[in-house]
């Protein structure tokens, strides 16, 4: 069994602690501005490939299996209040070795979302406007993020406040004209208990429908990366977190709806851009309109993408998971400066070679793999009662959560898979070597040690 003692904040190591600057709007409007990304945009039609013209069933279905999770990233973050998410809360609960590989699949799949989406912020929305060299678009953009990130978290979330009121205004414009397209009758409300496709059943549908759909909720976990700039995260982290994955959620429903009753099913999962074909088809709003509040999403969730990776490469090497240089922050701003340099660097590699194609399809498994070790985690920790008070979930979720992961594992293709375990291949590989290398230190004298407040594990 391993024990754990509660981490003292960074400053009181001796080592700098990032700015406390996060009030629960702030906090809300992060998080619902990473669940309410890019992908909202290009959903839609997806989904309903997959679950015909019913859309909103499997969102709803995605929904509540997300809400399983969260209830143990809450439990987590206000317990254990520091940068580092998923890989901190491993390594407290399995030891190094297990914190490693989270926070190798979280970075993994965090660089590798920010490539992809610098890529698509070159791509067909912005030719609407101008054409330019993807690559040379891709750069540039991940440049400036780069910088605004390091600028401060506050000016950060108060781009993201922006953004997130464009994104969700845009989206709300969906549901209106979905709404008027009904009340002129040129809609179809049948559509909307059509579940299934020709070669699925209601259930297969559901469940297929639900793994896409889930993937447009887990924006929620880049959030415990800042549980430690929260002023008050006992308080604020628990209200932001369910309320934004609520208001979240009623959208994405709203949108699914009005899509579906407004546009026949094969169109819809044909588009690429399904929420331009609803604007097409009722009128009335300049298409460029859509494009550019595409841009404003994919910018936005390149961002809130970025923060999350800095923050847990930042947090990782707190840990002692990765090198020590990398929690190195500004002087004045208190911004991890070093880790958004790691983490920026090999998306621009990334989005210039277009390789992120072979790993974009792993990301949902790699997120599965994460969150079931975060569910599995708060019962482990549960041992652990040397924390201030804190948000604890009822202990049916985290079982359910964790239940709900290989649930929809199963249903992810045997293609994928092969993907997923060469990346956790990888990760095992590497967190062996920093498993050793921690073991190296904890052996050392203690004037050479570098603590970093987490007790070794007892056998």
């Amino acid at each position: 069994m391993s024990t754990v003692r509660e981490q003292k904040p960074a400053a009181a190591q001796g080592g700098p602690a990032l700015k406390k600057a996060l009030t629960t709007p702030l906090l809300y409007f992060f998080i619902l501005g990473d669940v309410l990304g890019a992908g909202v945009y290009v959903l839609v039609g997806q989904v309903a490939a997959d679950a015909g013209g019913a859309v909103w069933v499997p969102l709803a279905v995605a929904l509540l299996l997300a809400l399983l999770t969260a209830a143990s990233y809450a439990e987590l973050a206000t317990k254990y209040r520091r940068a580092g998410g998923a890989a901190h809360y491993a390594t407290r609960a399995f030891g190094p070795f297990a914190g490693f590989l989270a926070g190798f699949c979280m970075l993994a799949a965090g660089i590798v979302s920010v490539a992809a989406l610098a890529r698509g912020f070159g791509g067909d929305y912005l030719s609407a406007f101008v054409t330019l060299p993807v690559g040379l678009v891709a750069v540039a953009f991940l440049a400036l993020l780069a910088l605004l990130n390091a600028r401060g978290i506050r000016e950060s979330m108060r781009a993201n406040v922006v953004a997130t009121v464009v994104e969700v205004g845009g989206l709300l414009i969906v549901v209106a004209l979905g709404a008027w397209l009904l009340i002129r009758g040129d809609g179809d409300p049948g559509r909307l208990t059509q579940l299934g496709t020709a070669d699925k059943g209601a259930a297969a549908a559901v469940l297929s429908g639900s793994v896409l759909a889930y993937y447009s909720f887990v924006g929620f976990e880049t959030s415990v990366n800042v549980a430690e700039e929260t002023r008050d995260p006992r308080r604020s982290y628990p209200r932001a977190l369910f309320g934004a994955l609520a208001t979240a959620g009623a959208v994405y429903v709203l949108v699914g709806i009005a899509a579906s009753a407004a546009v026949p099913t094969d169109r819809l999962a044909a588009s690429s851009g399904p929420l331009l074909e609803v604007v097409e088809e009722a009128g009335g709003v300049p298409l460029l309109l859509f494009s550019a509040i595409a841009l404003v999403a994919v910018a936005n969730g390149a961002l809130l993408t970025g923060i999350m990776s800095s923050r847990l490469a930042y947090g990782m090497a707190r840990d002692g998971l990765l090198p020590a240089s990398l929690a190195k922050v500004l002087p004045g701003r208190r911004t991890p400066w070093a880790a958004i340099a790691a983490t920026t660097v090999p998306a621009m590699i990334l989005a210039l070679t277009g390789s992120v194609a072979v790993l974009a399809s792993t990301l949902v498994l790699l997120l599965l793999v994460v969150f079931f070790m975060v569910n599995i985690a708060v019962l482990v920790l549960r041992r652990d009662h040397g924390t201030a008070p804190h948000f604890r979930a009822p202990t049916v979720l985290p079982v359910l959560g964790a239940a709900s992961c290989v649930l929809l594992a199963t249903q992810i293709e045997g293609r994928v898979w092969l993907r997923g375990l060469a990346v956790l291949a990888t990760g095992a590989l590497l967190g062996a070597v920093a498993a050793a290398r921690r073991d190296r230190r904890r052996d050392e004298p203690a004037g050479n040690a570098t603590g970093d407040g987490i007790a070794p594990a007892e056998h």
